[in-house]
């Protein structure tokens, strides 16, 4: 008897808690792509729209002269990867908010004068966060290289725009699935954005120099180091860019000029348990607050790391690999004093009729520094500009501060990426834009001059002028 009866509350229990289970993650089941639900209701609904911020038609489903459904993407290439696609399965927007967009929410009186019809009842359509002059302007600031333009608002967390190169026409993914799965090497399917890897280099002196600071909280300002251009340990070897000698420098001025050897000492002198502590609360090595598909950022320091290993650390070489939408996120928190908003790319979900069906707000994901360290490290950022390797950002109707990088990379001595990443204005800021350019070289020669387009666009200054 008490046998039957443990099992008995066994099945309750589990019953209760699949119950639950299917009521707290009905989205995530939904889009499970073994849910036959899915297939019933994409028979029975055609499938919603997706709006620009201002309702310009990202995506829509039409019929074609047979009477066959077809999804149109109306700006083609230009949202391959942020929109995505619903064919061959489903990638970006298309997949996040599949949920919602198979779905009808018109009234049932609706739904039996269409079903009468014989026709569809019209599916939910999504409002995006998305700026379409702003994608433009960092589409083409991109051009032709390949490499990603992420672009937000540090206070609410939207995504304003999300370019990844090499891009595709959405509209004709079903005819070019082969040859773009074909092509291996340009990883043409790939949002660079969020699930791209890369060596952050000296963009990663951010999370250096916030080790530092807090290795050192009352001595920090008193920090000096003189570089010669170069600094040995063991067979290691750690060279300024171009082998530049900086010679002394201070904690603002080597974060300024980006002096590696400088960096490179701190980090051999770090505490490897602090310094993994302020990983973690990076979220490196963690699952980040998105909705968007993404890879995870890596860093482990571990115990018996090396001093040559930990100077390769120390400024982004090495084993860090990063994503360029987790720098947009640190980026983020330190121009609203150290808080970072939940990035989001979905506005509100709306019925065919225009009725509020569901609606997405701000959100914060915490402190990721205290408002003291990011103060301090907006000061530095602002320097970068004024005195430093952002130049090309300085004299300019508006403030920025930012933080350059040139990762290098592969087996070619001289091989790097060039990043960028920063906000503006400085005193004020409305937009962080986080840029990386593969194969290009210098972050300031390259990487500043193409995000300064975008804030040229968002704060109505557009020059016009194409970045070499």
């Amino acid at each position: 008897m008490q046998v039957t009866v443990c099992f008995v509350a066994l099945f309750l229990v589990m019953m209760g808690y699949f119950t639950v289970y299917a009521m707290t993650h009905e989205e995530e089941l939904m889009n499970n792509s073994y849910n036959n639900r899915q297939q019933i209701l994409s028979e029975q609904n055609r499938r919603g729209s997706i709006f620009a911020r201002d309702g310009k038609v990202l995506a829509e489903t039409t019929e074609d002269d047979s009477g066959r459904e077809i999804r149109v993407y109306p700006y083609g290439k230009l949202f391959s990867h942020a929109v995505g696609y619903a064919d061959k399965g489903r990638a970006g927007l298309e997949a996040q908010a599949n949920y919602y967009l198979i779905r009808s929410s018109v009234p049932v009186i609706s739904k039996l004068k269409e079903t009468g019809r014989q026709e569809k009842n019209p599916g939910d359509n999504i409002y995006t966060t998305f700026d379409v002059g702003l994608q433009e302007a960092a589409d083409r600031a991109l051009g032709v290289y390949k490499g990603t333009i992420i672009a937000m608002n540090p206070k609410t967390g939207e995504i304003l725009a999300m370019v990844s190169k090499p891009d595709f026409d959405p509209n004709r993914i079903g005819e070019e699935w082969d040859t773009i799965l074909a092509d291996e090497e340009s990883g043409t399917l790939l949002n660079r954005a969020t699930q791209g890897l890369y060596p952050p280099g000296s963009t990663f002196k951010i999370v250096t120099a916030l080790e530092y600071i807090r290795e050192h909280p009352d001595t920090y300002q008193n920090y000096r180091y003189s570089c010669s251009g170069s600094l040995r340990e063991g067979e290691d070897v750690i060279n300024c860019y171009h082998g530049t000698s900086h010679g002394s420098v201070d904690l603002k001025k080597s974060f300024a000029k980006s002096c590696n050897t400088s960096f490179a000492s701190m980090g051999m002198e770090f505490d490897k348990e602090m310094f993994a502590d302020t990983l973690d609360s990076l979220l490196f090595n963690r699952e980040l607050p998105l909705d968007l598909a993404y890879n995870q950022s890596k860093l482990e320091i571990l115990p018996d790391d090396s001093r040559g290993e930990m100077m390769q650390n120390a400024i982004g070489q090495g084993r860090t690999q990063m994503t360029p939408v987790h720098l947009a996120m640190i980026t983020a928190a330190i121009a609203n004093d150290g808080v970072l908003m939940k990035p989001y790319t979905i506005q509100r979900v709306e019925s065919a009729e225009g009725a509020a069906v569901k609606t997405f707000s701000s959100e914060s994901c915490g402190e990721l520094m205290t408002r003291e360290e990011a103060a301090i490290l907006a000061g530095y950022m602002k320097e970068v500009v004024e005195t430093g390797t952002g130049s090309k950002l300085s004299g300019l109707s508006y403030s920025a501060a930012g933080k350059t990088g040139s990762a290098e990379y592969g087996t070619q001595k001289g091989e790097s990426h060039a990043w960028f990443t920063g906000f503006a204005p400085a005193e004020d800021p409305q937009l962080v834009v986080t840029v990386i350019i593969e194969g290009a070289g210098s972050g300031g020669d390259y990487a500043v001059p193409t995000a300064r387009r975008v804030f040229d666009a968002y704060l109505n200054q557009d020059t016009g002028e194409i970045p070499q």
